[in-house]
């Protein structure tokens, strides 16, 4: 028979969802979500993209063992990662890249998160995350110092998919779209600290490569930028907008070998951004210098030329850089997530190295080639009417 200060006890744990012989509480991390996802389709399937930041107030160096999404409303898993994976989503801030296997007192981490799938998704999120001290860490309870932790938080709603889908931001292709979540450098992983706020404009970015039907870049010289295929295509206005900002007159150079590295402010090149009827912002980089043919406060119909791709700024070739987010500024917006109102699928790049060298791998029947109100998925070959 349990006696009345043992049952209170057992009652409280019972009712604060902790288990009734759960270990000692720990001082760990602190976990959040600072932008919750919103659903965004591709090839058919539900994505939500989203970050779950880790910050170590304990005096211990913990070691990540896995991590859950969990519904919320139904305690369901609805995605998990563990181990290597795990780590390779993980970055420390200040250390150069991922993976991090742990997390050093006083070190906050992002754990770069994305899953898809065809049930319906849930209307709230939470996360589990278990860890343990790393060989050797400082403990008072040497005994139990390796013993395996759970911390549950990051509670979320998850938002609603926006209603106005996007026309296309070019005519024809094909068009290679360019982006992939795991690379270190890529738009998915780089913050931008400006205004007393870390932000990621490029959450949901995509640089658009125009090839050929054998996977060619360039007619010539591809260190010519004016012989890639894409250079000096019309760059076209997604939806009824206005102009909400423009810069033009950054140069660009000849040969692609010989762009220098920019200031972070300059990476963007020359650039227009678009104030859509929701609230969204279509952000338009590295333009060609001299092309742009929109004022800011413009009003533009969808469909409208509002310049040419081009080669300025930060850039590895000629490519239209394309995003939504949620302010004017470049660098100091929320990248959000869009989809377009409808394009031909042709097929993808299993691996992105063979870009100019090899075609790309045709679309299989699984996937039906004319897809509408998504996004393309990474590495995708795609045409846009022209």
């Amino acid at each position: 028979m349990l006696r009345p200060l043992t049952l209170a006890v057992s009652l409280y744990l019972l009712a604060t969802g902790m288990p009734v012989h759960a270990t000692a509480p720990v001082d760990s991390f602190d976990m959040s979500v600072p932008r919750a996802p919103v659903p965004v389709r591709v090839e058919g399937r539900q994505r939500l993209v989203y970050e779950v930041h880790l910050s170590n107030f304990s005096q211990t160096e913990w070691s990540l063992s896995d991590l859950q999404a969990i519904d919320a409303d139904t305690q369901a898993s609805v995605a998990a990662w563990s181990g290597a994976e795990l780590a390779a989503r993980t970055q420390v801030i200040g250390r150069a890249a991922a993976p991090a296997a742990s997390v050093k007192p006083g070190e906050r981490a992002v754990v770069y998160l994305e899953f898809e799938t065809t049930q319906p998704l849930p209307k709230r999120l939470r996360h589990r995350l278990s860890f343990a001290a790393v060989d050797g860490a400082a403990s008072k309870d040497a005994a139990t110092a390796s013993a395996p932790r759970t911390v549950i938080g990051a509670e979320l709603e998850v938002g609603n998919a926006a209603a106005l889908q996007l026309a296309p931001p070019l005519r024809g292709g094909p068009w290679v779209a360019i982006y992939a979540p795991q690379w270190p450098r890529g738009h998915r992983r780089v913050f931008y600290a400006l205004n007393g706020r870390a932000r990621l404009p490029g959450r949901h970015a995509i640089d658009w490569v125009r090839v050929d039907a054998d996977g060619r870049i360039a007619k010539g010289d591809a260190d010519i930028a004016a012989n890639r295929l894409g250079y000096g295509a019309d760059v076209l206005a997604v939806a009824d907008a206005r102009v909400a900002a423009v810069r033009d007159g950054q140069p660009e150079s000849v040969k692609v070998s010989d762009n220098p590295r920019h200031d972070f402010d300059q990476a963007a090149g020359n650039y227009v951004v678009l104030a859509l009827a929701d609230g969204r912002y279509a952000t338009y980089e590295h333009l060609r210098p001299g092309s742009i043919k929109v004022r800011e406060g413009d009003a533009v119909r969808v469909g409208q030329t509002i310049g040419a791709l081009g080669f300025t700024g930060d850039s590895t070739g000629p490519h239209l850089h394309f995003h939504l987010a949620d302010g004017r500024v470049p660098l100091a917006s929320e990248g959000v997530p869009y989809g377009f109102a409808g394009f031909r699928l042709l097929g993808h790049y299993p691996r992105l190295d063979q870009l100019g060298s090899k075609p790309w791998q045709a679309l299989s029947g699984e996937v039906a080639a004319e897809r509408v109100d998504e996004l393309p998925g990474s590495n995708s070959v795609v045409e846009f009417p022209r």
